[in-house]
This record gives C-alpha cells, structure tokens and sequence, in this order.
C-alpha cells in the first residue's frame, strides 16, 4: 500500500491539510477562528518547511493539519507525513472557500506522500500504517504507476541476496513478462559459453547460483526498437580481489541497475508505448572459489574484443558489455543501460546524483531537461577519450580497470563505450540505487534514481508517433 486512495464515495471524513508558509499563515489562522489561532501560538508553528501543527476542534478531534512548505511543487513538501500524523484519512485542501492556505501540485503532493509512506516489509512488519491520502481518481491514475515503479525497485534492492540471487531475479522478470504478454528467454550457466556470452559467464561461475542473462521482449515489430539494459550483480564479494567487509556489506545493491531497468520497462509496458523493448538483464554472482576468474585472465567476449581483467572487483562492465554488444546486434533505436557501477561516481557527485553519460549531445539535453523538469537529478559527465589510456593492456585490445584512481567513473564508461558503436544512440546511467540516511520520502535503503526521468523522456521520444498515428486514424 503506497498510502494514496481515491476519494469514496458520499460524504469524506478525511482531515484537512492546508499548506501554508510564513507570509500566508496569518491569513489562515485568522480565518480559522480563534481558538486555532491560539493553539498555533501556542505551539510555535511559524510555517516553516517541514514542519505541521495538528488543530483540535471544540471536541478535542482532530480538525486539520496545517503543513509548512517552501515551493507548491516540492514533491517532497508532504513526505513525513504518512508516517508522523495519526493515522487515518487526509485531504488537500486548496481551494475551499473557508481557507487561503497555498495551493499544492496535486501531482507532485501526492507523490511525495506515497514515497513517504513506503517502508520495506518483507521480513519485519512496519511499527505503524502510514496515514492516506485522499485524491481524485485522475491524480491516483497519474501517479500510482510511479509509485508502484519505484516501490518495486526499493523492494528489488532491498531484499538480501538469499531471497534475491540470479534465479529470483531471473524470475520476477519472468512474472513482469508474463502480465504484459511478453516474451521471455534466458541463458543459463553452460549455455552463455554455448550461445557466446563469456564475460557474463566468466563473473558468475564461481558461484553456486549459475549466471544468466536475462531477455524479456515486447511490442510490435515495427516500433522502433529499444533496449534496456540493468547490471545484476546480485551480490559482489569483489571477487578474488576481494572486497573489505566494509565494502562488502551492502553488496546486495549491487543489482540496483537491473532493479532501475526492470522497473522503467514496467512503465513503457504499463503506458504501451509504441516501441519494441527489449530488456536484457545479466544476473550473477561474483563469488570465490577456485573455479573464480583470476587477475590477469584475458577474456574473449560476445564482440571480439579482448579484455584483460586487470580487477576482478570491476566485474560490472564485464557482464555488461555482453550483454550491450547483445542489443547492438538488434540494431535497435535507442540503448540505455543503468549500473551501479563506481564508486568513483559517488566520490564525484554524491550519492543523490547519478552519473549520466551520453553519445548523443541532443540525447543528454533532453534527459537533463526531464529530470529538472521531474525533479529527478541527473548530471551529464564527460566521455573523455583521452582517459582510454587508463585502461591499455599490453596483452589484450583493452583492460577492465587499471592503476590509476582518477577518472573511474569515466574509465568505466569509456570501457562500456568500446562495445556500442557511435552510430548507435546510446546512455548509461552510473547509479547509486540507495539512501545512506532517513529522509523523509527517501527512506534508508534502496531507492529508484533517474527513473521518472527517463520515463519522461521515453514518453516525450516516441508517444508522439503513436498520437501521430491515432490522428490519421
């Protein structure tokens, strides 16, 4: 439950929530009436952003709430609420003609409220049900995908790698293909050797859970073609060049790219965008054991270019760069792929902005526009060629990593550049997938970045051609 309902019918019980700031308060309390105006007083509530002061009636039940905000389209000017306020049923009020509070973007607040009333609860229930909202049912249709989206990936990166290794992941793919009808294969274990998927293969065979790659495929044939493309390194020891356990804890993450895939497939499938999406999915562990692959090891892969593994731990872009030289084959339209990929991104930007690399200038405009426009950061970083040289081998056409500590989320890139050829539009999003801390909206653990605007930018890209069609029609 996202803690967002459609109006019921007949008379509502829900309590209202006025937004105010500093310079309107006065006006709503006043009109409110005395007694509110003192309990406001009273409790020190000036309006200030992130802040809400409960009002009693003459019966001592709750009346309103009324909330502090800064902008009417923050989407995170509601997020506490849900789980602060008693719970119950709640209501914007914007416009009643007894109240001159701030209107909200019933978008944005609704969606703010359902991302702060999410808590992951698979193995402990949470303490309390977070209070609702109530909205009218266009607002519910215009967000409910989102927050179920971004449920799933929160829900996907979450969960420990027991319950979420490459079958279950390779499953859930299955079940998202089954609802929307599409079509489903997979690769397993001996099979990518067979079908020419060696890196995918070489990262995940240690383990005791075989490597897979993952295909689900939708839409009609003469849609142009797109391909999502999610790292799912399931868990990630490092690999014989092992990982400290500091730097191992919350490897579970690791598949937050796929997770990030998964879900924005969902939504293209959910809106039947005109395209034809393929999603590609490498699944594996990167385990130790004596069959592991080793520094120095030159792998072969599905592209025929050689890669000396100069670092096992840089396991993400060997599994990707199959499963990119993959999609290339198809000749597809458009190929984004999401990773969480370095930590040298996050060094870089922090952990709330993901590393955005493009081949395409007009390509990295549009997704920067959408996500300012969706309030879902993305910061563009440079395909620096020069930096190639960072990753030279002696042996082999490349290397997966290399001495040097600079430019590691651009090596990486570039890396991943050498498998898509520049004729073929192309992003790949470096991305974090979690939350260090509680805030409200963005609980601690895993959370969904540059979803919306990728999606945004999905639809701006091709729901005109199906509009276009309609019109001829």
């Amino acid at each position: 439950m996202h803690g967002v309902i459609e109006s019921p019918r007949g008379a509502s019980s829900a309590v209202a929530v006025i937004a105010v700031d500093g310079k309107s308060l006065p006006g709503v309390v006043r009109k409110l009436g005395k007694t509110a105006s003192s309990w406001v007083q009273a409790s020190g509530f000036r309006g200030d952003p992130g802040n809400f002061c409960l009002l009693p009636d003459a019966q001592g039940q709750l009346r309103a709430v009324l909330v502090g905000i800064s902008r009417s389209d923050d989407i995170y000017a509601l997020s506490a609420l849900p789980q602060k306020l008693p719970a119950g049923s709640y209501q914007l009020e914007n416009s009643s003609p007894d109240q001159s509070g701030l209107t909200l973007d019933p978008h944005c607040a609704a969606l703010g409220w359902g991302l702060g009333a999410y808590r992951y609860g698979r193995y402990r229930k949470p303490a309390r049900e977070p209070a609702q909202l109530i909205v009218d049912r266009d607002t519910l249709r215009s967000v409910s995908p989102y927050l179920d989206a971004i449920a799933n990936v929160r829900d996907l990166v979450n969960t420990p790698t027991q319950d979420m290794g490459p079958t279950e992941l390779a499953t859930h793919i299955k079940q998202l293909a089954k609802t929307h009808g599409a079509d489903y294969r997979e690769w397993v274990g001996e099979a990518l050797l067979k079908h020419n998927f060696p890196a995918i293969h070489a990262v995940g065979r240690a383990s005791h859970r075989p490597p897979r790659l993952v295909e689900l495929t939708w839409g009609k044939a003469r849609d142009p073609h797109l391909v999502l493309v999610g790292k799912g390194v399931c868990f990630d020891t490092g690999g014989l060049d092992l990982k400290t356990a500091d730097g191992m804890r919350w490897m579970k993450k690791d598949m937050g790219g796929a997770a990030h895939a998964i879900a924005l497939a969902g939504l293209v499938m959910q809106a039947k965008l005109p395209v034809r999406l393929s999603l590609l999915v490498p699944a594996v562990e990167n385990s130790v054991a004596g069959n592991a692959y080793h520094p120095g090891e030159v792998i072969r892969t599905r592209a025929g270019i050689t890669v000396e593994v100069d670092n096992t731990d840089a396991e993400g872009r060997l599994v990707l760069c199959d499963a990119l030289a993959y999609a290339v084959e198809r000749k597809p339209d458009l190929i984004v792929d999401f990773a969480t990929l370095t930590g040298a991104a996050r060094v870089a930007l922090g952990p709330e902005l993901p590393a955005l690399f493009a081949n395409s200038d007009d390509l990295a405009d549009a997704i920067l526009r959408a996500g300012q426009r969706e309030q879902d950061p993305l910061w563009r970083m440079p395909l620096w060629k020069p930096y190639l040289g960072m990753i030279e081998s002696r042996i082999a056409d490349i290397a997966n990593s290399g001495s040097s500590r600079h430019a590691g989320a651009i090596t990486a890139a570039l890396y991943l550049q050498r498998f898509v050829p520049d004729t073929n539009a192309w992003m790949h999003l470096d991305v974090y997938a979690w939350n260090d801390a509680d805030r409200p909206g963005r609980p601690h653990g895993g959370e969904a970045q540059g979803l919306r605007a990728f999606f945004a930018l999905l639809k701006e890209r091709y729901a005109p051609r199906r509009d276009r069609a309609a019109r001829k029609a």
